[in-house]
């Protein structure tokens, strides 16, 4: 299931990038989902643990991945830990709730992400614990929180 805390999370990782830099293993990058997320967020191809062919940048490491997909793949890979799910764009929400399917996942959010208006998933809004199950019962829930985030 799928976990979001709205505002500040005490333990949340927000630097993901330095994070992933300093703690991925190039085993992550080739597994199956790794390589669907990668393809699908970046365009890209995984080459090997260490390479990725990107249609902009050439053959680049791992570091050079989009902030999203290294937040992903951090998810993915250390679902105990609680990450700034901010740094990913709307085109990572599916994977997001893909990961939720596999295991259990909390993420933190400060904005609002967009999980598909047609979308009919499971997250649990950890800020007052109500479970809900589409955009529509999402949307006045998150922004509640996110409101009293802007008055702190």
């Amino acid at each position: 299931m799928l976990t979001i805390i709205y505002g500040d999370a005490k333990n949340s990782i927000y630097n993901t990038n330095i994070y992933f830099k300093n703690t991925y293993d190039a085993e992550w990058i080739e597994s199956d989902l790794a390589k669907k997320i990668i393809k699908d967020v970046d365009d890209s191809e995984v080459l090997g643990g260490e390479c990725i062919q990107s249609p902009i940048l050439g053959q680049i490491p791992p570091e050079r991945l989009s902030g999203g997909v290294k937040t992903l793949l951090l998810i993915l890979n250390n679902p105990d830990k609680v990450f700034n799910a901010s740094t990913c764009g709307d085109n990572c929400a599916k994977w997001i709730l893909e990961i939720a399917k596999i295991k259990d996942i909390t993420i933190n959010l400060r904005h609002m992400m967009n999980f598909g208006i047609d979308s009919c998933f499971n997250i649990k809004v950890q800020n007052g614990g109500e479970v809900v199950h589409s955009m529509k019962e999402l949307i006045p829930i998150a922004n509640g929180y996110l409101d009293e985030m802007k008055m702190e």
